[in-house]
């Protein structure tokens, strides 16, 4: 017997009550139980050595020594384990301790090689496990035979069962963990990246052939129902999905490993392994439906493709590792409260599971995030290109409702136009239809204009400073092309239609006489009431905010109106006196539109100016009647 056994049983007590025979007996079963154990477990398969282990593990249970019969069982098992199931497990991947290299060059030998190793070592290794957990059943049976020997009453093996095991898979966890190479996870991930993109490309062409042969047999139906896809998948194309993808032998071996790495005690980094070659897929996703292309919107796609793709592939997988627990069924347990209203879109899947509708959540999350930061990235393109590229930002306010990161939008675009904008390059006009386009675009994701108080300081600080910003702001106001004698005159490039919307609302003000507009906003505002977010400049209230103003917001740069009716008075006078007609019905609209917002008085010199002209063109018009009258009598 050995030191450390003998002082166990010295320990127990059991020595000081047994005379030298039976301690000679004891020093001899504990003997040929520790050559047994050894054999038992050295033996790659052979139990021949049974019915000696048993009862060795009798005669040392007779002498309470069960105890000891467990504790020297389990050492034995870790020791062999960390000898032929561990060392050979991680011999399998010396060759992949720089697989970071290997997977940048993306070769598919390289990636097969991988998927090779990886499965023949989980192989080998659940197999080591399998036999030691033959070994372990064959205690547990000896330690129940000797307490049923004992005793009249049968006793539950299942709760020593359970304990052991429980034990031994905390063993072999352990082993596992502490042997751990630092590029095991690298190879995970590269193993689940490979197969995830390889099961997305046959899914993908599952889905064209599907497309093509709804086109050819749906010429003649309507619009609408050529695009099954768009908003809610078809169910039966969504029910065949699912099954090819039950049934799809990709998908087996996928779940075969995960299965074999969480009996191993690998279960957070097979999850963390194959979720982050998800969300990659994902995210490459994201990039290649948004690009570059800002006129059309890309969310909804989005969030069709994770129906269609991910989350197909998750039910799949956690139907074959049995962990697809009916969201209604009460013994799922305590739910997650973001889960606690399943999604009414699960396409070929009646009652999704808890898991499932997390994982939707995790993966919308993520796909909200990618894509608004895409978004936020090229901002200042997107504004450029602004109204055409509208469902840009509409996508980007929905995903910023989701994720609520509107501060992440801020420093960024500040960030870029004090980079892109702001500069000694950029002419004045520009930075003006920047700043309209900034206001009109920000006012979609925005409407408080929290947000657009905060990028729109550093614009109107830097346009104080120039010292053409009211005559060209005059420009925007008077002319319909924005400045710019050879553009296109196009609306959205001035401020024109602002004048002519604030005159639409003059109108329809007037229209309802029951109550006071003042009195109604102030109702509407008190029912559709939020707090204000954090990002709010608390120096101006919620009042100030409830409507954003864009000719308010230009005015505010000069600080003074008087400014600028002095500005477009000097501009009128100099276009009425290089006019070499006396065409100025565009003058006059335009004076009766700032009449509305500046007020009667403060146009007043320039209306004079106008009425002056038009006095000339009557008098003028008079004259020329007066010299032709004489002439056209001495003709009759």
């Amino acid at each position: 017997m050995t030191m450390e056994a003998a002082s166990s049983v010295s320990d127990l007590g059991i020595l000081d009550c047994v005379d030298d025979a039976s301690i000679t007996e004891i020093m001899e079963s504990w003997d040929g139980f520790c050559e047994a154990t050894e054999a038992l477990l050295n033996g790659h398969g052979d139990l021949s050595v049974g019915s000696e282990f048993v009862s060795h593990a009798h005669s040392l249970c007779k002498r309470s020594l069960d105890s000891l019969v467990q504790d020297h069982f389990l050492r034995s098992l870790e020791e062999t384990f960390e000898r032929n199931g561990a060392s050979r497990f991680w011999r399998h991947f010396d060759a992949y301790t720089h697989v970071e290299v290997m997977e940048m060059s993306k070769s598919p030998i390289q990636e097969n090689g991988i998927q090779k190793v990886l499965y023949k070592a989980l192989d080998d290794v659940s197999l080591e496990k399998q036999y030691q957990e033959k070994c372990l059943l064959m205690l547990v049976h000896a330690l129940q035979s000797y307490k049923d020997s004992i005793s009249e009453e049968r006793h539950n093996s299942d709760a020593e069962r359970i304990h052991l095991f429980s034990k031994y898979q905390l063993i072999v966890s352990s082993v596992l963990m502490t042997t751990l190479p630092r590029h095991f996870p690298e190879i995970l991930h590269c193993y689940f990246k490979g197969r995830l993109e390889e099961l997305s490309t046959i899914m993908a062409g599952e889905y064209e052939d599907d497309n093509e042969s709804d086109d050819k047999n749906d010429m003649d139906l309507d619009e609408k129902n050529k695009v099954s896809y768009r908003g809610e998948m078809d169910i039966d194309e969504c029910y065949e999905r699912r099954k090819f993808l039950e049934n799809n032998k990709l998908v087996k071996n996928i779940g075969k490993v995960v299965r074999d790495l969480r009996n191993l005690g690998f279960t957070s980094m097979a999850e963390d392994a194959y979720a982050s070659a998800i969300f990659l897929l994902l995210k490459d996703k994201v990039h290649n439906l948004a690009g570059d292309d800002y006129r059309s919107s890309v969310l909804e796609s989005i969030k069709e493709w994770i129906q269609a793709v991910p989350l197909q592939f998750l039910y799949a997988l956690l139907a074959y590792l049995g962990d697809s627990v009916s969201y209604d069924n009460p013994s799922s347990g305590l739910k997650s409260p973001l889960a606690s209203h399943p999604s009414s879109c699960y396409p070929g899947i009646d009652t999704p599971s808890e898991g499932l509708i997390r994982w939707q959540l995790r993966l919308e999350y993520f796909a909200y995030e990618t894509l608004q930061d895409l978004r936020i990235a090229k901002l200042f393109e997107i504004i450029v290109d602004y109204p055409d590229s509208s469902p840009a930002i509409e996508d980007l306010k929905q995903c910023l409702e989701y994720t609520g990161q509107h501060s992440k939008l801020v420093d960024s675009f500040i960030s870029a136009l004090r980079y892109r904008l702001l500069t000694a390059g950029a002419s004045t006009n520009d930075i003006l239809h920047q700043y309209v386009s900034t206001i009109k675009a920000l006012r979609t994701i925005d409407p408080a204009g929290v947000f657009l108080e905060a990028v729109g300081e550093p614009i109107r600080d830097y346009l104080r400073g120039r010292k053409d910003t009211i005559k060209c702001i005059v420009t925007m106001l008077t002319d319909g092309t924005g400045g710019n004698p050879n553009g296109p005159g196009n609306t959205g490039d001035s401020l024109l239609e602002e004048l002519n919307r604030d005159e639409e609302n003059q109108e329809n003000a007037g229209i309802d006489d029951d109550m006071n507009i003042d009195e109604k906003q102030d109702w509407i505002n008190a029912e559709r009431w939020e707090p204000d977010p954090v990002e709010a400049d608390p120096s101006k209230g919620s009042r100030n905010r409830r409507k954003v103003d864009i000719l308010g917001m230009i005015v505010g740069i000069i600080g003074s109106k008087d400014q600028l009716v002095n500005e477009y008075r000097v501009m009128l006078a100099e276009k009425l006196l290089n006019k070499s007609d006396y065409d100025i019905d565009s003058e006059i609209r335009t004076l009766e539109l700032l009449k509305i917002h500046f007020g009667e008085s403060s146009m007043q010199r320039c209306e004079i100016m106008l009425n002056d002209l038009i006095d000339s063109k009557r008098t003028n018009s008079n004259i020329k009647a007066t010299i032709t009258q004489p002439s056209q009598i001495g003709v009759f």
